[in-house]
């Protein structure tokens, strides 16, 4: 049979492979063959795996023996940060350009389990440092729906797989909007989990106090079903968390926008797409309040001091004698030097001098002390206001649609400002959603723009309610 890729979801392809009108190989074969047409030109995949079809075949003997799971046969894209075990893992770095992982990742273990169809490692910003994925070391992904325009970042490999229907779904990682900003840019639903939800063992550490691993799917739907196999408590992970059982919700929801944030900066285009979202909650019975926080506007400040002084912690590994790649000189310290000039981009090594100079003697109180005091009260004020009866605070996902391939590549303050609404989540540790929201025209092309819900602590359940009455109210 034909399979209609462009309309493929987790639920859709659930159904056909527990009716057998299609085998878990059919399916991974039509999208193995896919790939095979697009990725020459989107660049979204770095590797698409050798035993597809032996993952599929064993899917499928799974059908045969009754044993049914939510992903079992489902074809997936895993971002290059993510560990599988015998699978090359390099971050979309000359760092780690061979590696490969020894173990496999939490999620991946679960995801193994259910039967899930892993069919490639996708591209990313290097070490999941950017917006654009513009920064991997092996070329930009380009956006399926403009080919001239960036996916996002960082992992707009995983986003634009899903967006041209080169996967099912996705898993990425989220450090700061990195999940949500190219579901925004490429259409498709991300999820930024509770940081602890879903368990950090395998993923490659960026920042670790803000790294979380989430889905990227067409619907949001799909995001809680991948979102259900990967989440819980784990033994290997001390910050994962249990699931906790979410409170019955009776009452009308509220969301609430901090208009004060909205003013400076936003695209016309995104504004007037992010009021018509409004009305279409408003329509659907939800309520709509205006709230402060006021220490929302420091959010990204923080982050660019709380961000690079991990990195600087966590790459400090990488030094061509512990880990990743070697370059040989004359002494120790020129190797040190000539390993890691060679194998960082121009990206992660600024992202590492600013951390060690933010953690340097003299500046570690100016600098780090006082980013880490300020996360608290930005803390403060979220749960001040979900105290209010507020359910989630919504605002757009980005302050534009996706920016052409090297608009911003020279100016990463300009690339910075595209963080602006998806850093507090991971500063206050909370759950975000971006759904998508509509188009905007840009050079004869329709380019898709999203929202973001994000949720009291461990409430992933209110995003899904609220992001599905809204994908009801949006195609109304």
């Amino acid at each position: 049979m034909k399979h209609d890729l462009a309309h493929m979801t987790i639920a859709t392809a659930r159904e056909l492979l527990d009716r057998g009108d299609v085998s878990a190989v059919e399916l991974a074969d039509a999208y193995c063959a896919r790939i095979a047409e697009k990725n020459p030109t989107l660049n979204a995949y770095l590797e698409v795996y050798d035993d597809v079809r032996e993952q599929a075949k064993a899917a499928d003997t799974m059908l045969a023996a009754g044993t049914r799971h939510a992903l079992t046969g489902i074809p997936i894209s895993i971002k290059d940060n993510i560990l599988i075990q015998g699978k090359i893992a390099s971050a979309a770095s000359q760092m780690l350009a061979t590696y490969r992982a020894s173990y496999d990742a939490t999620v991946i273990d679960r995801l193994k389990k259910q039967g899930a169809v892993f069919l490639g490692r996708t591209n990313m910003d290097e070490f999941a440092m950017g917006g654009s994925t513009e920064n991997s070391a092996f070329g930009p992904t380009k956006n399926p729906h403009d080919l001239s325009r960036v996916p996002g970042g960082s992992s707009g490999g995983a986003a634009a797989s899903v967006a041209a229907d080169l996967a099912v779904a996705a898993l990425g990682s989220d450090t700061g909007g990195s999940i949500r900003q190219p579901a925004s840019f490429c259409g498709v639903v991300g999820l930024k989990p509770t940081h602890g939800a879903v368990s950090r063992y395998g993923l490659m550490a960026m920042a670790s106090s803000l790294d979380q691993i989430g889905p990227l799917a067409k619907t949001v739907a799909d995001t809680e079903i991948l979102f259900n196999a990967i989440a819980g408590r784990d033994s290997k992970d001390a910050t994962s968390i249990d699931r906790p059982r979410p409170p019955t919700h009776d009452k009308k929801l509220v969301v609430g926008v901090p208009r004060d944030f909205l003013e400076k900066g936003v695209d016309p285009d995104v504004l007037e797409n992010f009021e018509n979202s409004l009305a279409a909650l408003k329509q659907s019975g939800v309520e709509i309040r205006d709230i402060n926080l006021p220490n929302l506007k420091y959010s990204l400040a923080v982050y660019y001091v709380i961000m690079p002084a991990e990195v600087s912690s966590n790459l400090a590994r990488f030094d061509g004698v512990r880990y990743g790649a070697h370059v040989d000189a004359p002494t120790m310290l020129e190797e040190y030097l000539a390993t890691r000039r060679a194998g960082f981009g121009a990206e992660s090594r600024r992202r590492i001098m600013l951390g060690t100079y933010v953690l340097s003697t003299g500046y570690y109180d100016a600098y780090y002390g006082k980013a880490t005091m300020v996360r608290e009260l930005l803390k403060d004020d979220f749960n001040t206001v979900f105290a209010t009866g507020v359910d989630c605070i919504l605002t757009p996902t980005s302050p534009t649609p996706a920016f052409t391939i090297g608009e911003k590549s020279t100016d990463p303050l300009a690339m910075y400002l595209a963080d602006i609404f998806t850093v507090s989540a991971n500063l206050v540790a909370l759950p975000a959603i971006s759904v998508p929201s509509g188009f905007a025209n840009r050079a004869g092309a329709r380019v898709p723009l999203g929202i973001q819900f994000t949720a009291p602590y461990a409430r992933e359940d209110l995003l899904f309610t609220i992001g599905k009455l809204f994908e009801k109210a949006n195609r109304a």
